[in-house]
């Protein structure tokens, strides 16, 4: 088996791969994985996959409860709204400032808790004394002190990750313009907050057409957001490799389904002329009593 892992980090982990994420990551091995199936050892007769079939009855069930492999700390927001994990700081909402949060590190990722509510996710920074900040965390803030945004670590950081593009800061630099730097900035981050609602890409689509049509309010860019939004249609349902050579299943309701169980009604249909006779003879005038 150790040789086996060994072939594999040789064949597709030499060299390193380039990814921007752990999850870009394990995606990818998992797709090697899978092909891995087909491989044949040597000259053996079977391949991975039918080894590991013929394997399978033999091995225990996997555990119904999830096992927690993470690690919990409970760090205290420093006013910067920052916590340190193991020599390391990551950002958490301005509101929590001073609070002591739980945290749950694991071997990737860091999740952050308010009680039982989580506030934050974290890729883990594989260095040490290291920073992450988020620039949603700092909305709030920014938005009572507009002038901290052009310096901030958090809008440096989110430049280089690329949720703050071109199109942010040319709307920014027009809205400046002609709002004047205070007012151009907290529109900005009016902007900003439009990310915890819709997609980012339909946020960056709705900032370019505002700023080619001139509108340079945080609302024309969120009408333009939800045009771009009700105009793409729905992405396909996904489709199980399993069923696609299947022949289609048709659904009928739970009604139809027990008629079809019952035996044919080959009675005639009611009929209701009998009551006709009801309409020659009309009640008589009721008296009226005096009282």
């Amino acid at each position: 088996m150790e040789g086996q892992i060994g072939w594999f980090r040789r064949n597709h982990l030499v060299p390193v791969p380039s990814v921007n994420s752990v999850d870009e990551l394990n995606a990818m091995v998992d797709e090697w994985d899978t092909g891995d199936d087909a491989r044949r050892i040597g000259a053996r007769a079977r391949t991975v996959g039918e080894h590991f079939e013929a394997e399978r009855p033999l091995l225990k069930p996997l555990p119904e409860e999830d096992f927690e492999t993470g690690l919990w700390f409970t760090p205290r927001v420093d006013r910067y709204s920052l916590i340190t994990v193991r020599t390391n700081r990551y950002s958490v909402p301005v509101r929590l400032i001073g609070r002591q949060l739980r945290v749950l590190l694991h071997a990737s990722m860091l999740v952050v808790y308010d009680s039982r509510v989580e506030v934050a996710r974290h890729e883990r920074i594989a260095g040490k004394a290291q920073t992450h900040m988020d620039l949603d965390h700092y909305l709030e803030g920014l938005m009572r002190k507009p002038g901290a945004l052009a310096g901030a670590t958090a809008l440096e950081q989110a430049r280089l990750a690329g949720k703050f593009t071109a199109a942010h800061d040319a709307w920014w630099a027009a809205a400046r313009k002609a709002h004047g730097d205070r007012d151009g900035t907290r529109a900005l981050i009016e902007v900003l907050l439009l990310h915890r609602h819709m997609p980012h890409h339909q946020v960056v689509a709705g900032l370019e057409v505002a700023l080619s049509v001139g509108a340079l309010t945080a609302d024309a860019v969120a009408l333009e957001a939800r045009k771009i939004a009700d105009a793409t249609p729905p992405p396909p349902p996904p489709v199980d490799l399993d069923t696609v050579d299947a022949e289609p299943t048709i659904v009928s309701s739970l009604t139809t389904r027990r008629l079809m169980q019952l035996p044919p009604d080959l009675r005639p249909l009611p009929s209701v002329a009998i009551y006709d006779q009801l309409l020659r003879h009309p009640h008589p005038p009721r008296e009226e009593t005096s009282s």
